[in-house]
């Protein structure tokens, strides 16, 4: 199964914005936001993809791409 990855800490970066910036333009919090720029989170709100978009004058495709072959976290099972 793929997985959606999140492009936002990219795209920040091209836009030269920071995080509290686009917490404060967004109103989500930079916990939030910080969640959602390393990719540890599991949902977004259209709500709020659509204030970021706004923010950075960008498409959700800008944001999120889809790996259709990630194969997860493969972790050593012979690890002690």
């Amino acid at each position: 199964m793929g997985k959606i990855i999140l492009r936002l800490d990219r795209v920040m970066a091209d836009r030269k914005i920071s995080l509290k910036e686009l917490s404060e333009t967004v109103g989500v919090s930079n916990v939030n936001l910080s969640k959602m720029k390393t990719g540890k989170i599991s949902a977004i709100r259209f709500s709020t993809l659509e204030a970021i978009c706004e923010a950075l004058h960008c498409q959700p495709g800008d944001i999120l791409e889809y790996n259709p072959d990630y194969q997860g976290d493969q972790q050593n099972e012979t690890q002690n």
